[in-house]
């Protein structure tokens, strides 16, 4: 356990009750995320490149059925970000669900869920700037330039953004988050337009016949729709990042039920409002993983530079999310750091009270995905995407878990509930990693990418276990020292 961190142990004591622990990873933050920050980094976390661009080859591979699946996996995602929400109103932490699963699994738990997150963006990370360097060669202006420069001029863009301050992240990320909703807004009332009036839209009508008319609501059948779930899932990461920001905001208690309750309604209006749009405008074969598929539409419509527009989009959703991932990890390394579960330099921080450490470290595995870029150009994003899935997937599963044993020890009489709440427990929670587990058991029908990806878990699991083995007894001599804060 941390320096700070109170004993795990189930027996402990209603006067113990009393009393939560301290994550020391939490000292020393400036408090200069404002509501609006919060609130768009909200957004943000909601809708990604997975929108603006992974939905049209998953239209053309799974059809309307695509929609379904956006509202699906959207309400499983809404439940564990409410999980999170009520674990932050408990006790606001940069460490976030790192810091909640020492408490409640332990340094094991700690250990894994931040290296596994660790995992998830790192990889991400390395896809984003590639998604970038691709995005940046759609302009003729940039294609000579190597991908793999491009690559690594947009980590140094945004590395330089995140150790400024924390208030030119939240900054960065509300104008991210303004410029993706207004185009998502704009796309939106012109697609209804085009319904509304049944305009010609690439040689079609707009409408249910466009539906009726190739193959209903799934095509392909049920199979594809159940393969593209990987992909919707890896779509909503980000929204867990409302709970690493709560640390440094001065009104978490307010600000978090805002941001976490108006998920809900953003997925129903963003994306499934959004990709059943698309599927009324245009049958699913006329998109494709290629183009965006806003762009299919408005190219259809022979709107000038939609591509332009677009792309742009698009790149500005990448950079959004390379910004996120870059600010989480250096504050859950900077966390696990001061338990003794990840080198001591990522818990250092400068001037500016940015824990530059953890940052550099995430910086350093994207610059293999340079090198990945120069190498394999045109395999890179691939690759990296399968394996932050399975860091998702894993970081959802343990914060479910950690809601569940918070809940059992509230019941206990342990620690107090908050007002804000995931209802249905332990119902909801159940259920939820249930989804998850399966979503990773049926990527084995996917032989080309979800097999290889699931044949990495070994692999990881061998990786954890050696570290663990290897950190252990650091982590044991840290658990000695166990302060709290008394409970206001």
């Amino acid at each position: 356990m941390s320096k700070d961190a109170v004993s795990t142990a189930p027996d402990r004591s209603r006067t113990d009750a009393a009393s939560r622990p301290v994550d020391a990873g939490d000292a020393g933050y400036s408090k200069d995320l404002k509501a609006r920050h919060i609130n768009m980094i909200a957004i943000g976390g909601a809708i990604g490149t997975g929108l603006f661009l992974g939905a049209g080859g998953r239209l053309n591979s799974a059809g309307p059925a695509l929609a379904l699946a956006y509202l699906v996996c959207g309400v499983f995602a809404f439940f564990v970000v409410r999980a999170l929400g009520e674990l932050v109103l408990y006790r606001p932490s940069s460490g976030s669900f790192v810091s909640y699963a020492r408490e409640f699994l332990g340094e094991k738990g700690a250990y894994v869920a931040g290296w596994m997150y660790f995992l998830n963006w790192s990889t991400t990370g390395i896809a984003d700037i590639t998604a970038i360097a691709l995005y940046t060669h759609y302009w003729s202006f940039f294609t000579d330039i190597p991908q793999w420069v491009l690559a690594l001029i947009a980590l140094a863009v945004v590395l330089v953004i995140n150790l400024v301050s924390v208030k030119i992240f939240g900054e960065m990320e509300f104008w991210f988050a303004i410029v993706k909703v207004v185009t998502l807004v704009a796309f939106m009332l012109v697609g209804i337009f085009l319904l509304a009036t049944r305009q010609d839209v690439g040689g079609r009508t707009p409408g249910l016949s466009v539906i009726t008319d190739n193959g209903g609501f799934l095509p392909h059948g049920v199979m594809p729709v159940v393969i593209v779930m990987q992909g919707v899932i890896f779509a909503y990461a980000a929204l867990e990042l409302v709970g690493v920001t709560a640390g440094e905001t001065a009104e978490p208690e307010k600000v978090v039920p805002r941001a976490v309750n108006s998920i809900m309604w953003r997925v129903g209006l963003f994306y499934v409002g959004s990709v059943a749009l698309l599927a009324l405008l245009l049958p699913g074969s006329a998109y494709s993983a290629d183009e965006s598929p806003f762009v299919t539409v408005l190219s259809g419509i022979g709107v000038p530079a939609a591509g332009d527009v677009m792309n742009l989009v698009v790149l500005t959703a990448a950079m959004s999310s390379l910004n996120s991932g870059l600010y989480s990890t250096g504050r859950i390394l900077r966390s696990m750091a001061m338990a003794g579960s990840a080198p001591k330099f990522t818990a250092r921080m400068n001037r500016s009270q940015v824990p530059y450490g953890g940052i550099l470290l995430t910086c350093g595995v994207c610059v293999l995905g340079v090198g990945l870029n120069f190498l394999v150009p045109s395999q890179a994003f691939e690759i990296v995407l399968n394996v932050a899935s399975l860091g998702i997937i894993s970081t959802w599963v343990i914060i479910m878990i950690c809601h569940l044993v918070f809940v059992r020890r509230a019941r206990a009489g342990q620690v107090e509930r908050p007002s804000f709440r995931l209802l249905g427990s332990p119902v909801t929670e159940l259920v939820t990693i249930a989804f998850l587990l399966a979503v990773l058991g049926l990527m084995w029908n996917d032989p080309d990418v979800g097999r290889r990806t699931l044949l990495l878990i070994p692999v990881i699991a061998v990786l954890l276990v050696g570290g663990w083995f290897g950190i252990r007894r650091r982590v044991g001599r840290d658990a000695d020292r166990q302060p709290v804060e008394p409970t206001r």
